[in-house]
Order: structure tokens, then C-alpha cells, then sequence
């Protein structure tokens, strides 16, 4: 009877071990097969509208508690701030006297080997851009020169006629200063006159001359590195940067220049 009820015992602590071992195993079983679909990113676009939206709860809820929305400024490269350039005032973006030109070319003809417009850029006293527009070259484009000029044919896409580019520059140079650096070949470029007197040339004032290219025409690279500190067409060149090394050197040396130009006018 002893063995008998031990027998008994133990199959039903046996019994009691699977019950709880399948009733474990469907807990395991239900956990392990969650039924969650795995969560899509946005697309870039949606991903925009998103922050847009919350920019503009943003600003919402700024002007519900009275806060001025957050307004982020363009902070000048250090040759702005050497032209005087102050992006809080609007009357440094005015076009003023003084305008600095200079333009990028490409090559058209035999090898590629003449000139052709392909961009013309003017900045002000202080260094604002007041045009700068891609021109269409009225021949075909042998040589881009992208290396060097930085126009590549898809600039092409937004280059304005070359009648209306030179109307456009026409109209800005009347009657005011032009600065330029060895300026006569970009007015040749444009088929443009301009009266002497009103004239800067930064290549043929003899300081220049004299203390930087053994009496020649020194390069602007040359100009900006010596007379104002400035690494500049390092790469690609940009009329831009170009107009405003030019204006920044017309500034350091401009009551020389201007006597200097005067005296070669005849006093004009």
C-alpha cells in the first residue's frame, strides 16, 4: 500500500508539471507572436510638410504668448565686412556712385580660343550685388572653361539674352563711377562706352604697377593677396568675388586712384 501511494503521488506531481508546462508554453506562444506591423519612414516630402507644419505651430504659439518670431540673418564673409557691408541697413544696399564690375567668359570660334560673355556681375560701394545675370553667348560654345570661368552649360538654362544684358548694365552705369580691373575688356564684352573721367581702373594705376609687377599689369589675385591680405581664385573664379576684390582695392588707395585717373584725363 506504501508503493501504491507513492505511485499515486508522483503522477499527480507529474501531471501537475506538464499542465503547467503547456499552460507556460501557450503564455510563451502568445507573447512571441505579436501581431505589430513594422512602422514606415516618411518619404522626404512628407517628411518636409512635417517640418513645415511644426514650424508654423511654432510660430503660432510664439505669437499666442506675445514671443517675436525668430528671424535668422545672413552673417557677412570677412570680404563684406571689409567693403563696409552691415546687413542690417538698407542704405548700404542702395546703388550708390560707385559700381564695381567684372565678368566670366567663355571660349567661341577656332579651338575655342576667343572670348564670349557668359557672365556679367555688378556690386556697389559696399559690396551688395546689384545685377548679376548668366549671359547666352551668341556663338557656339567651343570651351567652357569651367575650370577657371566656373560656367557650366546648365547655367545656360537661366542666362538672359545678351541685347538684354547690355541694356540692363547700360542703364545701372549711367552717370556713375565704374571700378573696374583692366575694365576695357569687359566693356569690349558689352559692346559699352563710358566716359574716361568716370573711370577706376585698378590694373593701370602705376602704384600697382610699380610695386607689384615690375612696371606690367599685375593679376587681381596678385593685388588682392599683396595689397589686401585676400587668397582669392584659388579654384573657379567668381565675377562676384571678383567686382568686390576690385571695389575693396579701388577703396584702399581711392583718393590716390582718383587723382591719379584725374591727372591722366587731362583733369576731367
Amino acid at each position: 500500500m506504501v508503493l501504491s501511494s507513492n505511485w499515486l503521488e508522483l503522477q499527480k506531481k507529474s501531471g501537475d508539471v506538464s499542465i503547467k508546462k503547456r499552460k507556460s508554453s501557450k503564455k510563451s506562444n502568445k507573447i512571441a507572436k505579436p501581431d505589430v506591423k513594422p512602422k514606415k519612414e516618411p518619404s522626404k516630402v512628407m517628411q518636409v510638410v512635417y517640418e513645415m507644419n511644426r514650424a508654423i505651430k511654432k510660430v503660432e504659439e510664439d505669437k499666442k504668448q506675445g514671443k517675436q518670431p525668430e528671424v535668422k540673418t545672413q552673417v557677412p564673409s570677412k570680404l563684406d565686412e571689409l567693403l563696409g557691408k552691415d546687413v542690417s541697413s538698407t542704405k548700404s544696399k542702395d546703388i550708390g556712385k560707385f559700381i564695381a564690375i567684372d565678368g566670366e567668359f567663355v571660349g567661341v570660334g577656332p579651338e575655342g580660343k576667343e572670348n564670349a560673355l557668359a557672365r556679367v556681375s555688378l556690386v556697389n560701394y559696399n559690396g551688395y550685388v546689384i545685377m548679376d545675370e548668366y549671359v547666352k553667348p551668341r556663338e557656339r560654345v567651343v570651351d567652357w572653361r569651367t575650370w577657371v570661368s566656373g560656367i557650366e552649360p546648365k547655367h545656360m538654362r537661366i542666362a538672359i539674352d545678351y541685347k538684354e544684358v547690355q541694356q540692363k548694365v547700360a542703364d545701372i552705369l549711367r552717370d556713375r563711377i565704374l571700378v573696374g580691373h583692366a575694365v576695357a575688356h569687359d566693356l569690349s564684352a558689352l559692346a559699352l562706352k563710358h566716359p574716361r573721367s568716370m573711370i577706376r581702373d585698378t590694373s593701370l594705376f602705376t602704384p600697382f604697377r610699380k610695386e607689384y609687377a615690375e612696371g606690367k599689369t599685375p593679376s587681381l589675385k596678385k593685388l588682392a593677396k599683396n595689397v589686401l591680405g585676400i587668397d582669392v581664385q584659388e579654384a573657379e573664379h567668381s565675377s562676384v568675388e571678383d567686382a568686390k576684390i576690385t571695389m575693396l582695392l579701388y577703396k584702399s588707395r581711392k583718393k590716390e586712384i582718383d587723382r591719379f585717373h584725374s591727372a591722366k584725363n587731362g583733369g576731367g
